[in-house]
Parts: structure tokens; C-alpha cells; sequence
């Protein structure tokens, strides 16, 4: 392994917690709706959105498959609005953050989700793109709709490694 080469780890809400949230329906009792038919996880992630004007809105993002080892050159964050990305099946997907460092991205972190489980990304974390691993996989992104720029990218100057977490 090399200094830039980064293992996927598993996706705990600890790990996770100064990135954002994992959205994980477990975490939560249901309680009841719809006459005892339906069960609803409530709560499972805020969604904070800025600026005069915003709004939480939700989108449906059709995501190609990455193949590992996964060369990481490009990251980015939104300073106005957190965005949660929800998958509509159970596969697993790749999440890389970064620490902010001095308002540039620091060393990543790489997480593979449980199946089912989803991430809000907290307001102005780095975070990689979205990145279904083997298969192309449809989710549910919510984030902030409105006036002003809610985009940031950095690229590496050097790209980093993402490898599988059996690759130690």
C-alpha cells in the first residue's frame, strides 16, 4: 500500500458522525399509520438548507456502477444545504469524505454502507460523487433547491487510491 492509498471501511453512524448521518431505518422505532398497514420511520436524517429563498427538494439520480480499485481526483461540498442520498434497492454503495481542512479537503475516508442504508451529507462536508459499486443503482437524493451557488469542487493535485477493504 502506498502513503495516497485509502481502505474502505464499514459504514457506522459513529465513524460517520462528523460527516453527517447514516440514514438506517433500525435506528428508529415505526410507529403505525394508514390503519395499522404501513409502518414510518420518522426522523431519520434533518436535511438543513441557507440562503434567502431555499428549499429542501427531492430528486431521483439513475448512478452508473465505479469499478475498485477507484481513483479519486475530484471531491466536492455544498455550503448551502446538506444532501441525503437514499438507494431504492439494497445494494451497498462506496461513500468517501473528507475531513475540511483549513477550507480544503484533508486525507479521505472511504465507507462501504450495509445494504438499505443511506447518508446525509452534513452542510459544506467534502464528500466524493456518488458511487454505486458493480451494478448502475437509482436513488432518492433531498437537497436544497434555490437561488445562489451550492457547489464547490475540489481536484486533487494528486489523485487518491480507494482500495477494497480486503486489499491491507
Amino acid at each position: 500500500m502506498s502513503a495516497r492509498d485509502i481502505l474502505i471501511a464499514p459504514l457506522t453512524p459513529e465513524a460517520f458522525a462528523p460527516f453527517g448521518t447514516v440514514i438506517d431505518k433500525a435506528a428508529v422505532a415505526p410507529r403505525p399509520m394508514n390503519a395499522g398497514k404501513a409502518r414510518r420511520y420518522h426522523d431519520l436524517a434533518e436535511v438543513p438548507v441557507a440562503g434567502e429563498g431555499s428549499r429542501v427538494v427531492i430528486g431521483h439520480v439513475e448512478a452508473e456502477p465505479y469499478a475498485l480499485p477507484l481513483s479519486l481526483s475530484l471531491v466536492e461540498r455544498h455550503p448551502l444545504g446538506a444532501q441525503a442520498f437514499v438507494p431504492l434497492s439494497p445494494a451497498p454503495f462506496l461513500v468517501v469524505v473528507c475531513p475540511d481542512e483549513d477550507g480544503r479537503p484533508g486525507r479521505p475516508r472511504a465507507f462501504l454502507t450495509a445494504p438499505g442504508h443511506g447518508v446525509c451529507y452534513g452542510l459544506n462536508v467534502w464528500h466524493g460523487v456518488l458511487t454505486p459499486l458493480n451494478a448502475p443503482q437509482d436513488f432518492l437524493v433531498i437537497d436544497r433547491g434555490g437561488p445562489g451557488s451550492n457547489l464547490e469542487e475540489h481536484v486533487f493535485e494528486e489523485p487518491w487510491t480507494i482500495l477494497p477493504p480486503n486489499a491491507a
